[in-house]
């Protein structure tokens, strides 16, 4: 096994607690959950509603998977949390699904919680896997 490499990534969302963005080893990324905020106005309200949420959450994975040569096409795996599950979950699922094509979509996991981070209504972290022969 190779050393993890613990990567933080420039212009990436304002860590919310003392995590990494993301940590690689031997060709998996593993993605801190990710939440609702603006990397640009990091102290700007929220979306408002689970849907423009869940849009923000999605970005957010998107500039850190750049941020370490990927996209979400290399990810394998998501949890997704949600703290209003019944209301929510297909409106997530809704919002979720237009990130992915229909075929090519991750596994997942979708988990009720009683509270996230910064007031959000969604978090999504996620597992990713570089290409054989990709580099760091």
């Amino acid at each position: 096994m190779t050393d993890p490499i613990f990567h933080m990534i420039t212009g990436g969302p304002r860590p919310v607690a003392p995590f990494s963005h993301a940590v690689e080893a031997d060709g998996w990324v593993i993605l801190t959950g990710q939440m609702p905020t603006d990397p640009d106005a990091p102290d700007a309200p929220l979306p408002d509603g689970v849907a423009a949420q869940t849009v923000r959450v999605m970005e957010n994975l998107e500039i850190v998977l750049k941020g370490v040569g990927l996209d979400l096409s290399h990810v394998v795996q998501m949890r997704a949390y949600l703290t209003e599950f019944e209301r929510d979950y297909a409106v997530f699922n809704d919002t979720y699904q237009a990130f992915f094509p229909a075929g090519r979509r991750p596994a997942r996991t979708t988990i009720g919680v009683t509270a996230l981070a910064v007031g959000a209504l969604v978090e999504i972290d996620c597992v990713a896997r570089r290409p054989q022969g990709g580099a760091a």
